[in-house]
């Protein structure tokens, strides 16, 4: 039974979505601040996260951000706010999906489901721990070499290390400033085309051995992350 994380401070929608998360099959873990949160994350154990952005302590934004310095779990986050600015900022800080309050229920349960699902299915090959795997990739970080369903894909070092970065964190929307940070180890001038170019080529090479399958998604006035399950 997966253990979930539900941060929020409001002791009644707290208890309310334990209770929801029960019903359901989950094993809640309340917490009531951003503090007690990343204590809790800290014991392990949790699956998956329901943060509230508005907790004392340390607030749900800086919790997303140390949560998405070391770990890609899955973070639901709660907003009362439904401005295209604040959704552009949760999901460049690293949440994977929001709800606006008050929401449905059964429409929690359902990402909470499609987001278990997908960190189910992406996960490191099991051979070896130097080796990364989504869908059909597998990425060997000490033979530098990439393959789809057997077969080597010829990428630049360039293009192998964009993959590499995007499949550590495979939930995560990759800004351009951040790809080009990483990769280049520069900082980021405003120059879009080169990412471009680069993303567009990585793409090429893998649709033309998996032609039906989406690997690199973009998520338009963000960036680029790992395409869905």
């Amino acid at each position: 039974m997966k253990t979930i994380l539900v941060a929020e401070d409001d002791t009644f929608i707290n208890e309310l979505l334990c209770e929801l998360l029960t019903l359901n099959g989950y094993t809640p873990k309340p917490a009531f601040s951003g503090t007690e949160a990343l204590m809790c994350l800290q014991l392990g154990g949790i699956s998956l996260i329901i943060l509230d952005l508005m907790l004392p302590g340390k607030t749900g934004e800086e919790v997303l951000q140390e949560v998405r310095a070391s770990s890609s779990i899955p973070i639901i986050v709660l907003t009362a706010m439904a401005d295209k600015e604040t959704t552009v900022k949760l999901l460049g800080l690293g949440a994977d999906d929001y709800l606006v309050k008050p929401f449905d229920n059964n429409e929690l349960i359902a990402r909470i489901d499609v987001q278990l699902r997908r960190a189910t299915a992406i996960t490191p090959d099991s051979s070896s721990s130097s080796k990364l795997k989504f869908k059909n990739i597998t990425l060997d970080l000490e033979g530098y070499d990439a393959q789809i369903n057997g077969t080597k894909v010829g990428l630049s070092k360039r293009e192998f290390e964009i993959l590499r970065l995007m499949m550590s964190s495979p939930q995560k929307v990759f800004s351009k400033n951040n790809l080009y940070e990483s990769v280049w180890g520069d900082a980021f001038m405003g120059d879009d085309n080169i990412i471009n170019v680069h993303i567009s080529k990585l793409r090429a090479k893998i649709s033309a051995l998996s032609p039906d399958t989406e690997y690199i998604k973009t998520v338009w006035g963000i960036g680029f992350k790992m395409g869905a399950i």
